[in-house]
């Protein structure tokens, strides 16, 4: 079996954290879990410290908050694995959908895998609003790069040492989604999606993204279309 690199941007998770990481320790694949903190300031630092040193792990530190697209760049500088697992520490995305993830990919039918949040997995009942903005974005996007993605926004995304090695990337708040996809499809990399489970928190339960960042996405998504 091809080795993971499980690349985890952390902004504040003290809550989270550790049980993510179990979840991810306990998923039946060899794997590297890359821990990058965003300079959080809630105590997630005394819990990664936690980490430090342990086999498999890797635990990187930004000097400020830099955002997650920087988060990831950091991460992906830093991985020896065969493919690549984006994983939010919020405990929103579930590692137990890395074997449906992991399927296109290792049968040799893709390159990047998107788990969608819209495909029919069980899912958390939240925001209405929230639902119409990441169906505007991924039409928008779709539109730019002629792809019939359900869910660009999603948080899952995985993909090949292949890609990794191929792309470089800029944006470093929530940009890093609509900047992905435009140069996985510019490259013509084969995408698949999947459906995968989603249980979406509220902003009393430290949510992060907001609507300034929707507004964002719109720019990047003609940004790297027509600017690279």
């Amino acid at each position: 079996m091809p080795t993971l690199s499980i690349v985890v941007p952390v902004y504040n998770e003290r809550d989270t954290l550790r049980a993510l990481v179990s979840k991810v320790e306990a998923v039946d694949y060899e794997k590297e879990i890359i821990l990058i903190d965003d300079f959080s300031t809630d105590g997630t630092r005394d819990v990664l410290k936690e980490y430090e040193g342990r086999e498999n792990f890797q635990v990187l530190y930004h000097d400020r908050n830099k955002g997650k697209g920087a988060a990831l760049r950091t991460g992906f500088s830093k991985t020896r694995g065969d493919i690549i697992i984006i994983q939010d520490a919020d405990l929103e995305y579930n590692p137990a959908d890395y074997g449906t993830l992991l399927e296109p990919i290792l049968d040799g039918r893709a390159d990047v895998v998107y788990g969608s949040r819209f495909l029919g997995g069980p899912h958390r009942v939240l925001f209405y609003w929230h639902y119409l903005g990441n169906k505007f974005l991924t039409t928008l996007s779709n539109m730019f790069t002629n792809l019939n993605l359900t869910d660009m926004e999603t948080g899952y995304k995985v993909f090949t040492k292949k890609v990794n090695d191929s792309l470089a990337f800029k944006c470093n708040r929530f940009g890093f989604e609509p900047e992905f996809t435009a140069k996985v499809a510019k490259n013509k990399f084969r995408i698949y999606e999947v459906p995968i489970s989603y249980s979406g928190r509220d902003y009393s339960e430290g949510k992060k993204i907001t609507w300034k960042d929707g507004f964002a996405a719109i720019w990047h998504i003609f940004r790297f279309r027509f600017l690279g």
